[in-house]
């Protein structure tokens, strides 16, 4: 794998900014006897880590804009290319001490996904991808499962959150889905999920009420292992739908009609 001087900038990002939620999860065990405690500190690290992934990525690419989820829009002078960055996907889990969580950065420009990087700093899995040049994880070529038995199919998808989303519609969805596949996971972590389905983990994926910075670098993952990402209408339209359904070609197929039958 031929590393770009962009997929250079974004690796060096997500490892300085690794560095401190790796810390900061071999912390959370001297904070599990407090309510409040670890709660806090888990934001705390969320915003010292996109500081770190901000001031790194703004400091290579000066002009660009960037889109975090913790600080939100900032504008640069380069309008046609926006940071979509995550610093701590999967922040339940890393609250409870769970090891599965991803930094996340993609990269548009003029509204097309063009780079994504998603690593989880306890595994050290690193996948990145930029458009047209397939996709990695640490340095090996990745591609999209190839089942087309849904029989053998392991789905992984997302749960309304509590207070938040319709939970009704998911059961519906749910309950069409798991009848006709082998296994449905959920693992709290939407750029992992997607990374998985482009690594041939999972053989597709779907989730509702997701934000640009959760779907921007695995989109562009599934996409150039060889699967298929779309919003839940089969549109390319993700980010102003805030939901996502991947995959394969037949697993996409299959999942989109499936969900849409639930809803």
């Amino acid at each position: 794998m031929l590393r770009s001087a962009l997929l250079n900038v974004m690796m060096k990002a997500a490892q300085k900014a690794a560095r401190v939620l790796k810390r900061d999860f071999g912390e959370l065990e001297n904070l599990q006897v407090s309510l409040k405690g670890p709660a806090d500190f888990v934001s705390a690290a969320d915003r010292r880590a996109e500081k770190v992934l901000k001031e790194e990525l703004m400091t290579a690419r000066p002009g660009y804009s960037f889109l975090g989820e913790e600080g939100g829009l900032t504008e640069g002078s380069d309008k046609s290319h926006v940071w979509y960055v995550d610093p701590l996907d999967g922040t339940t889990n890393f609250l409870h001490g769970i090891p599965h969580f991803a930094i996340s950065i993609g990269l548009a420009r003029d509204g097309a996904l063009v780079a994504g990087l998603v690593y989880n700093p306890i595994t050290d899995e690193m996948y990145v991808a930029e458009k047209g040049k397939g996709a990695f994880l640490n340095e090996r070529r990745i591609r999209v499962s190839g089942r087309q038995k849904l029989t053998e199919a392991v789905i992984s998808c997302g749960l309304p959150h509590h207070g938040r989303g319709d939970l009704a519609l998911f059961r519906r969805e749910f309950s069409v889905v798991q009848e006709q596949v082998a296994g449905i996971r959920r693992f709290g972590a939407a750029a992992l999920d997607l990374a998985f389905i482009a690594a041939g983990r999972f053989d597709a994926y779907w989730e509702r009420e997701l934000s640009p910075w959760d779907m921007a670098a695995g989109t562009l993952l599934v996409r150039e292992a060889g699967g298929y990402v779309t919003d839940l209408d089969g549109k390319d339209a993700m980010f102003a739908a805030r939901n996502i359904v991947a995959g394969n070609e037949t697993m996409h197929s299959a999942i989109l009609r499936m969900v849409q039958q639930g809803a």
